[in-house]
């Protein structure tokens, strides 16, 4: 039973995470009113004209890879760079987010303990 729920928000994490770096190429949905603080940031962001295009190809690919049962373990390791950014944003910047953000970075912290055997001969040097 844990182990459908798991593939089920997997599933629907991997679908949001593509959503958000699909809509980073094509734009298609609106961007939330920001704060002066937030444009400033978002300013700098743009200044930096390959982190989103690197965000954007690094969440679609670890979205896909986390929603397949089979390749979920490396899904996992190859989008938490990315969800700690977006917790920590939320955290220092946007609070109003943060209940979502704790949601996804949660999801993604079960994918990793539940596939932690995966990962085992790694750490250990095996």
């Amino acid at each position: 039973m844990k182990n459908k729920i798991l593939t089920a928000l997997c599933i629907l994490f991997g679908l949001m995470m593509i959503n958000s770096g699909a809509n980073k190429f094509f734009n298609y949905m609106p961007m939330p009113e920001m704060s002066e603080e937030m444009m400033q940031i978002m300013g700098g962001f743009m200044t930096i004209e390959w982190i989103f295009p690197l965000v954007a190809i690094i969440e679609i690919i670890g979205g896909a890879l986390i929603a397949i049962p089979r390749t979920r373990a490396l899904g996992a390791l190859i989008i938490l760079p990315v969800m700690v950014g977006i917790f920590v944003h939320h955290l220092v910047h946007d609070l109003s987010g943060i209940g979502i953000a704790l949601l996804l970075f949660a999801i993604n912290i079960w994918a990793i303990v539940a596939n932690w055997d995966k990962y085992e001969p790694i750490i250990k040097g095996k």
